[in-house]
């Protein structure tokens, strides 16, 4: 029990007090927002429950995760690695899909709970890619090989949510890869060819592989009267309620459309959506600023960090925290297509919260760790 306490207290001398605390912040907001925007429906009143149970499970898990020095952690990146890509591709054979979901990206766990493998792979990606960049030279970084391996690397995950399907989830990857390779070196030059390419390669995707209805999500962007009973439903309900909560909103559990279940995925999408009908431009505001607040102190840290693999691992988090938020944000807004991102720490989900937590428990880890350095004893 000693130890227990001991190793608590450790946590709370070393941790980062300041990011803990948005952490909590966020996601006590983030429950009592499902439970206000799930109130008008029975079927969906245990949300904030599986939501509740999630955050708490995370912030042990990232306690737990803080307190083994992230050097340690990295020795076992092939266990995570092989954990993490076993679960994704299980999703092609017994994989399940949610109602409102567009494929087939989940486990089913017990008592109704799923997984969704993706998330846990974007931890592992982290934690592997921040391994493999530090045991590169510094003079080496930028070599053919090296980008190769990295390149390689990175568009292994991706090209496996590719084939799921999870066109959100593979813009999130691309995101997290992108930053982490600009931290770990490589020249600016092979992002502006990198950037050619997909200036090339996106017209190409458009006109022969893009489906339909993947066009139609960006058509709603451009027009706000194509077809607003379909394809530009959500979006079109989504800004009308942010619009309807005006400044300071209708108040919790009385949204005029959050209550009706009017916003499409009011809990989880578009969660964002049902803060600013019931706590109008103020509560939208606070939400962007909290979320900017778990940001900006993973840039912080990751100056912090002792070596590349802690300031990697920060970005790595940042990247995936960060682009998700932008993402969810500009979907409510009508400024991207809806995708199926969520956004982190408010979004329904257990098992998402709780690995977003443990991920940034990665940061809280490279924190408590920043002075430690590594003593070589020397023989007589």
């Amino acid at each position: 029990m000693k130890t227990v306490f001991a190793a608590i207290a450790d946590f709370i001398r070393e941790t980062d007090k300041i990011l803990l605390s948005l952490i909590i912040l966020c996601s006590g907001f983030g429950i009592v927002a499902i439970a206000s925007a799930t109130n008008y429906s029975a079927a969906l009143s245990n949300k904030y429950i599986v939501q509740t149970a999630g955050v708490l499970l995370g912030i042990v898990a990232a306690i737990v995760v803080s307190l083994i020095d992230y050097k340690t952690l990295s020795q076992f990146w092939p266990i995570y690695a092989v954990i993490s890509v076993g679960l994704v591709l299980l999703t092609f054979f017994i994989g399940v899909k949610p109602e409102g979901s567009d494929d087939r990206a989940w486990l089913n766990l017990f008592g109704g709970i799923t997984l969704q493998p993706s998330e846990l792979l974007k931890i592992a990606f982290i934690l592997t890619f921040a391994k493999h960049v530090s045991s590169i030279p510094e003079e080496e970084v930028g070599s053919f090989k090296n980008l190769v391996l990295m390149g390689i690397h990175g568009l292994v995950p991706i090209g496996l949510i590719v084939l799921q399907g999870d066109d959100g989830t593979v813009m999130v990857f691309g995101i997290m890869l992108v930053l982490m390779l600009f931290v770990a070196g490589v020249k600016l030059r092979y992002f502006a060819i990198m950037g050619g390419v997909l200036a090339v390669a996106i017209p190409i995707y458009w006109f022969r592989f893009m489906d339909t209805w993947q066009k139609q999500r960006f058509y709603v962007i451009f027009d706000d009267n194509y077809d607003p009973l379909g394809m530009g439903w959500q979006q079109h309900q989504s800004k009308t309620a942010i619009a309807n909560g005006g400044i300071f909103g209708q108040g919790l559990f009385n949204g005029e459309y959050t209550q009706s279940g009017a916003i499409p995925k009011g809990y989880n999408d578009c969660i964002f959506a049902a803060i600013g009908e019931e706590l109008g431009l103020i509560g939208a505001f606070l939400v962007i600023l909290l979320l900017g607040g778990i940001c900006l102190r993973c840039l912080l840290i990751s100056r912090k960090a002792r070596d590349k693999m802690g300031t990697i691992i920060c970005i790595g988090v940042f990247a995936m925290f960060g682009g998700q938020a932008i993402i969810n944000l500009g979907m409510c807004l009508g400024l991207l297509p809806v995708i199926g991102v969520t956004l982190p720490l408010f979004s329904a989900g257990g098992t998402s919260v709780l690995t977003l937590i443990m991920s940034l428990g990665l940061v809280l880890n490279v924190y408590a760790h920043r002075n430690k350095r590594k003593l070589t004893l020397r023989g007589r």
